[in-house]
C-alpha cells in the first residue's frame, strides 16, 4: 500500500509537504478516491507570501482529477489554515489546484483542450461528464488566467467595430489586436460609456503605446479613442466607407424605382443587388443585365459611378494625391442633385483627415470584419446566447488567442 501511495504521490506531483494518506478504489461505482494529507510544518501565506503557522485545518474539499483507466478520479483533503500575523488566517493554496476550483490542474488543461477541439460547450460537456455551467465556469477561469497574462504586451494597432448580439438594436462592441489577429475584449452595447471600458482594458502604458485605430465613423468610437489614446491616428475603415456609399446608392434606387413604377416603368425592379455588388462578383448573364443598365441615363447609374469612383481614392500613392482626388470627387457628388450622395459626401468631408490617415498607417478593419464571421459561427454552434456574459467567454476562448492553460 505505501508503495501505491508513493505511486500516485508522484503521478500528482506532490512535494514533500503533502502525502498520499489512502487510495480507495470501487469497482461497482467505477470510481478512485485519493485521500491527501499535509504532512504539516511551515505554511506561505497566499495574500503576502510571508511563511506562517498552521492554525488548523480547512473542512474537508474534494477534486476531480483525470480518469484512472476509465475511472473517475477524485482527490480530497483538508487544506491547512495559516496565522498570518497580517492578514488573519487563510487558506493556503493547494498544489494541484487553483483557486475555488472543483478540479486539478491537469483536468482542467485537458477539459481546455477538449473544448477548443469542440464546436460547443455542450458537446464539450458530454465526454466530460459535466453539465452545462461547470464546463462554461472552466472556460471562465480560462479566460481569466488568460487575460492576467497578456497584461505586459505591447499592441500597436487597434480595431474597434459593433456585433450584433440579441434581436433588434442589441449591440456588443469588440476590439482587436489587428497585428496580432486576436479579439483584445468584448463589452456590450456601443456608446462611448462602453468604448470606454474596451480602453480600460488596456493598462495606461499600453493605450500609450496604440499607433493607430481603425473604426467606422460611429461618434462614440471616435470620441473614446480620442480621450482614451489621444497619440493615436484615428484611421476610418475603407470597408465601412463602402457601406456608407452603398447605402446612398440604394436610397438613390429606391427613390427612382418608386418614381420609376408610378409611370408604369419596371426598369428598376429586382436590380438591388447589381448595384450593391462589385461587378466582378456578378453572373455572366446579370453582369450583361448590368451592363445594359448602366448605358441608360438612371439616377441611380450615377450614384453607382460615384460610389465605383470613390473606390480609386485608397490606391493613390501619397497623401498629398489623396487630398486631390477627394476635392474632384467632392465637386462631383455635391452638384449631382442627388440627395443621398450629397448627404454621404458631405459626411466624407467631415471625416477627412481619419480618411487620409490610412496613407500613413495603411490599416484597414479587415480583420474585424472576419472576426465577426467567426463570432456568427460560434453563435450558430450555440444557438443563440441569452446572456452577455457567456456571449464575451466564448468570443476570447476562441478568438482571444490567450494562455488558457493552467
Amino acid at each position: 500500500m505505501n508503495e501505491l501511495n508513493d505511486h500516485y504521490r508522484m503521478l500528482l506531483g506532490l512535494d514533500e509537504a503533502w502525502q498520499v494518506k489512502s487510495v480507495d478504489l470501487s469497482t461497482e461505482s467505477k470510481r478512485v478516491v485519493i485521500a491527501l494529507e499535509h504532512r504539516g510544518g511551515s505554511l506561505t501565506c497566499p495574500e503576502c507570501g510571508v511563511s506562517c503557522t498552521r492554525a488548523d485545518l480547512a473542512p474537508e474539499r474534494t477534486w476531480r482529477h483525470l480518469d484512472t483507466m476509465q475511472f473517475d478520479t477524485i482527490l480530497k483533503a483538508r487544506t491547512p489554515r495559516c496565522a498570518c500575523e497580517t492578514c488573519g488566517v487563510k487558506t493556503v493554496d493547494v498544489p494541484w489546484a487553483g483557486k475555488h476550483s472543483r478540479f486539478t490542474l491537469m483536468f482542467e488543461a485537458f477539459a481546455i483542450r477538449v473544448l477548443q477541439a469542440c464546436s460547443s460547450v455542450k458537446q464539450a460537456a458530454s465526454p466530460l461528464r459535466l453539465d452545462w455551467d461547470t464546463v462554461q465556469g472552466i472556460m471562465k477561469r480560462a479566460i481569466e488566467r488568460g487575460l492576467e497574462r497578456r497584461e505586459t504586451e505591447q499592441i500597436t494597432q487597434i480595431g474597434i467595430d459593433e456585433k450584433s448580439f440579441l434581436r433588434g438594436h442589441s449591440y456588443v462592441s469588440v476590439m482587436t489586436d489587428i497585428s496580432g489577429s486576436r479579439v483584445l475584449e468584448v463589452v456590450e452595447g456601443r456608446t462611448e460609456e462602453s468604448t470606454d471600458l474596451l480602453w480600460k482594458t488596456l493598462s495606461e502604458e499600453q493605450r500609450a503605446k496604440v499607433q493607430a485605430v481603425a473604426m467606422d465613423m460611429w461618434p462614440a468610437f471616435i470620441t473614446s479613442a480620442g480621450k482614451n489614446a489621444p497619440s493615436a491616428s484615428i484611421v476610418f475603415d475603407r470597408f465601412h466607407v463602402s457601406k456608407h456609399l452603398n447605402e446612398a446608392v440604394d436610397q438613390v434606387r429606391r427613390q427612382e424605382n418608386k418614381s420609376l413604377k408610378k409611370q408604369g416603368d419596371t426598369t428598376l425592379i429586382g436590380t438591388k443587388q447589381m448595384w450593391l455588388f462589385n461587378p466582378e462578383n456578378l453572373s455572366f448573364n446579370r453582369l450583361l443585365r448590368f451592363s445594359e443598365l448602366k448605358e441608360q441615363a438612371l439616377r441611380t447609374g450615377r450614384a453607382w459611378a460615384m460610389k465605383e469612383q470613390f473606390r480609386t481614392f485608397w490606391e493613390c500613392f501619397s497623401h498629398v494625391t489623396a487630398v486631390g482626388f477627394f476635392e474632384q470627387w467632392y465637386d462631383w457628388a455635391t452638384k449631382s442633385n442627388l440627395t443621398p450622395i450629397v448627404g454621404k459626401a458631405k459626411m466624407l468631408k467631415r471625416h477627412l483627415p481619419g480618411l487620409l490617415n490610412y496613407f500613413k498607417h495603411r490599416l484597414t478593419n479587415a480583420m474585424s470584419e472576419g472576426f465577426n464571421s467567426k463570432i456568427q459561427q460560434i453563435k450558430s454552434n450555440a444557438r443563440g446566447f441569452r446572456s452577455f456574459q457567456s456571449y464575451r467567454v466564448r468570443i476570447l476562448f476562441f478568438c482571444g488567442k490567450l494562455e488558457l492553460l493552467p
